[in-house]
C-alpha cells in the first residue's frame, strides 16, 4: 500500500507531509504492515472467548472477597422506590442524580463490601486510573474534592466512592455483600421484584442496572491449572497476607519467592514494577505486548486547584472528549498520552493539513495520512522500548506490532525499566500464552518454570453474554427475557431503555456514546435517568417503557451511524476490542451496532435535546 505514496495524492504538500512521516518510521511501512499480519495470525485461536473462564467457576476460594469480613443479617422483605444493581461509579452517579431529583428511597445492591465497583476490587500494588483523575472521578464538585494526583491511586479512588455514598446518604438502605439472583417485572403490581443470594425479596418501582463491564474476573483456561501447587490469586483479589506490603508496594513476603504473572494489559504494567522490585525471581508471561506510552504522573498543583470555578469538571470532561473526537480545541488543557495520540490519529490531523493546502483532503488522502500517522505513533512506542530496555532480545519481544487502536494503550514509566533488573525475565510466549501447568511448573511451549506464586492479571469479562457476566437475567413484561431479546444483537432506545422492560434503565456502553473516559458517559446517563424518573412521576404514569417504533428506529440509527470498521479490527491482533478476533460478533465490545457512531458529544447533545422537547418521545405508559 505504501510503496508509492505519490499515487494517493497529486498535491506536492500532501506528498511532502506523507514522505516526512514515512521517513521517520523504524521500518519500511510495507514491512510493518506485513509484520502486523504475521503477529495477528499467530495469535488467532479457534476457541475465541472460550479460552477464558470465570475465576469463580474455576476457583471459588480465589473469587471470594479478601477485603471485608462477611457479616450476617436477616433477609429483607420490603419495598423501595429505586433499586440500583451495582455500587460502582455508574450506580453512585445514578443514585446521586436521583437524590437531587428528590428520590428518598434508594437501595444499592452490590456483592462487594463497600462502594467503588471495580475500584473496590482492584487493590493490587500500583493500581491507578489511566484517565486523568480530574475528569475520571465523578461528582468532584458536588462533594467538594480535588484529587491529589493527575492520575489517582486506588485508595484515593475508593475513598472518593465512599465520600459520594456518605454525601448522598446512600449507605442508609444499601445491601452490600449481596448478589442479585433474579430481576423480574410483576405485571399486576407494576413493580420489579429483586431477589438476592441472601434470600431478600425487594420490590421497587424503578430498577437501574449498573453492573458495569468490569465486574467479573476472568482467567485463562490453562490445562492443568487446578493442579498448581503454589499460591495463586487474581489481581482483583490480591493476597497481602502472602505478599506482604500494601497498595504502595513493599511486598516483603516475596523476597524469597519465584513469582510468575500472566497478563500484560493495564493491570499487568502497573503490578510488574512492584513485583520486580521485591520478588526473588519474576517471570512475566506475555501473550501480546502492550503499547506503553509515557505516564508522567504529577501532584496536583494547589494554585491550579484554588483557581477552579464552578462547572470546571464538566468543562474539563467536555474538553477532553472533544479532543478524543478529533475536534480542534486550541490549547490542549489535558496534555497527556491520550490527547497527544488522538490529536495525531483522528480527523484533526487531516483538518490541519486541509487548512494548509486550502482544500479538503480526498477520502484517499485522509485515510493514507491517518494510517501513516498511526505507523509513526507505533514506531515511537517501539523506539521507547529500545531506548529503555538494555537486552536486545527482551526489547524486541516487548515491541507491539499492531495499529494503535487495536488494543487499549497503556501508560507507565516504570514498567519497561523493570526488565533491566537481573531478577526479572520476560517470557515471550509468541502469542500462545501459557500452554499448561503441572504442579509447581508453568509451561510456555516446551519450557517449564518452577514457581512459588502465580498471579493472574487477566482482567474482567467484557465479551461474554449478559446473563453470564452478571449472573442473573432481567425478565420483563409477559415473561420476556432480556437475554433472549439480545441474543442476536442489542435492542434499546438510547441505550437506556428496552421495550417490555418498564421503568428499567440499563447503564453502560451498549448503543450509547462513549470513548476512553467511560465515567463521563455514566454521568450523562445518570442525569438522563433522573429526568425520566421525575417525568414519569410528574405525569402520574404507572410505568414507562420504550415503544416498539422508537426502539426499532434507534437500532436502525445505531446501525447506520456506527463507525465500527470491521476491516480495521479484523486486521488487529486478538483482544477484547475485536472479541478475540471474532469481529462479526453482534454483541461484541466494539461490534457494529453496539455504540453510537456520532460519538459521545453528539450523543450527549441528543439526550439533552430530547429532554428539552419535554414530551418523552419514544416512551409510552404501561
Amino acid at each position: 500500500m505504501f510503496t508509492n505514496h505519490e499515487t494517493y495524492s497529486d498535491h506536492p504538500i500532501v506528498q511532502e507531509v506523507i514522505r516526512e512521516i514515512l521517513d521517520g518510521l523504524d521500518e519500511h511501512p510495507d514491512a510493518i504492515r506485513r509484520r502486523y499480519d504475521v503477529e495477528r495470525d499467530k495469535r488467532i485461536r479457534k476457541d475465541g472467548l472460550s479460552q477464558y473462564r470465570a475465576v469463580a467457576d474455576l476457583f471459588p476460594d480465589i473469587a471470594a472477597d479478601p477485603y471485608a469480613e462477611r457479616f450476617e443479617r436477616p433477609p429483607l422483605v420490603d419495598e423501595v422506590e429505586v433499586v440500583i444493581v451495582g455500587g460502582g461509579f455508574a450506580g453512585l452517579s445514578a443514585a446521586a442524580r436521583l437524590r437531587d431529583a428528590g428520590c428518598t428511597s434508594i437501595r444499592i445492591i452490590d456483592e462487594a463490601g463497600d462502594f467503588g465497583g471495580t475500584w473496590y476490587w482492584n487493590r493490587y500494588p500500583g493500581a491507578m486510573c489511566d484517565v486523568e483523575s480530574y475528569i475520571y472521578l465523578p461528582l468532584l464538585e458536588e462533594v467538594g474534592y480535588v484529587p491529589k494526583h493527575k492520575y489517582a491511586y486506588a485508595p484515593e479512588i475508593r475513598e472518593h466512592a465512599r465520600k459520594i455514598g456518605e454525601h448522598y446518604r446512600l449507605y442508609d438502605d444499601a445491601c452490600l455483600q449481596t448478589g442479585v439472583t433474579d430481576v423480574a417485572w410483576d405485571d399486576d403490581a407494576g413493580r420489579w421484584t429483586i431477589r438476592t443470594n441472601r434470600d431478600d425479596v425487594i420490590t421497587s418501582r424503578f430498577v437501574v442496572i449498573a453492573s458495569g463491564p468490569l465486574s467479573k474476573p476472568k482467567a485463562p483456561a490453562i490445562p492443568g491449572m487446578e493442579t498448581f501447587s503454589g499460591k495463586m490469586f487474581h489481581t482483583s483479589r490480591w493476597d497481602y497476607e502472602y505478599t506482604g506490603g500494601n497498595e504502595s508496594g513493599n511486598l516483603s513476603g516475596l523476597a524469597d519467592k519465584r513469582v510468575g504473572i500472566v497478563g500484560t494489559g493495564a493491570t499487568g504494567i502497573q503490578v510488574v514494577p512492584h513485583l520486580g522490585e521485591c520478588a526473588k525471581e519474576l517471570y512475566v508471561f506475555q501473550r501480546t505486548p502492550n503499547a506503553v506510552g509515557v505516564r508522567a504522573q504529577a501532584d496536583t498543583d494547589p494554585d491550579w486547584a484554588a483557581s477552579l470555578t464552578p462547572g470546571w469538571q464538566k468543562r474539563r470532561m467536555d474538553h477532553f472528549m472533544a479532543i478524543i473526537m478529533g475536534k480542534d480545541v486550541g490549547v490542549d488543557e489535558i496534555q497527556d498520552g491520550w490527547t497527544d495520540a488522538y490529536q495525531q490519529l483522528t480527523g484533526l490531523a487531516a483538518k490541519r493539513l486541509s487548512e494548509r493546502i486550502g482544500r479538503r483532503l480526498t477520502a484517499q488522502e485522509k485515510e493514507y495520512l491517518i494510517e501513516a500517522m498511526d505507523l509513526k505513533k507505533m514506531s515511537e512506542i517501539r523506539r521507547r522500548v529500545d531506548e529503555t530496555v538494555t537486552d536486545r532480545e527482551t526489547a524486541e519481544a516487548l515491541k507491539p506490532w499492531y495499529r494503535f487502536f487495536c488494543k487499549r494503550p497503556g501508560f507507565h514509566d516504570e514498567y519497561l525499566p523493570t526488565f533491566n533488573r537481573p531478577n526479572a525475565r520476560l517470557v515471550d510466549t509468541h502469542g500462545q500464552g501459557v500452554t499448561r501447568i503441572e504442579g509447581s511448573k508453568v509451561f510456555s511451549g516446551g519450557e517449564g518454570f518452577e514457581l512459588d506464586c502465580l498471579i493472574l492479571a487477566t482482567g474482567f469479562e467484557v465479551g461474554t453474554a449478559y446473563t453470564t457476566r452478571n449472573g442473573y437475567d432481567v425478565v420483563g413484561r409477559h415473561g420476556h427475557q432480556l437475554s433472549e431479546k439480545w441474543k442476536d444483537g442489542f435492542k434499546t432506545f438510547h441505550g437506556l431503555h428496552s421495550h417490555n422492560m418498564p421503568n428499567a434503565f440499563f447503564m453502560g456502553r451498549i448503543q450509547t456514546g462513549t470513548a476512553v473516559n467511560y465515567v463521563h458517559t455514566m454521568t450523562e446517563q445518570a442525569a438522563h435517568i433522573a429526568y425520566v424518573y421525575s417525568s414519569v412521576k410528574e405525569r402520574g404514569w404507572r410505568a414507562a417503557q420504550a415503544t416498539v417504533g422508537a426502539e426499532a428506529d434507534w437500532v436502525a440509527e445505531i446501525a447506520s451511524s456506527t463507525k465500527f470498521n470491521e476491516a480495521y479490527y479484523a486486521s488487529c491482533t486478538p483482544g477484547y476490542y475485536n472479541n478475540e478476533g471474532d469481529v462479526k460478533n453482534k454483541n461484541g465490545f466494539f461490534s457494529a451496532g453496539s455504540t453510537y457512531g456520532g460519538g459521545p458529544l453528539a450523543f450527549f447533545d441528543l439526550l439533552e435535546a430530547w429532554r428539552a422537547e419535554g414530551s418523552l418521545p419514544g416512551l409510552e405508559e404501561v
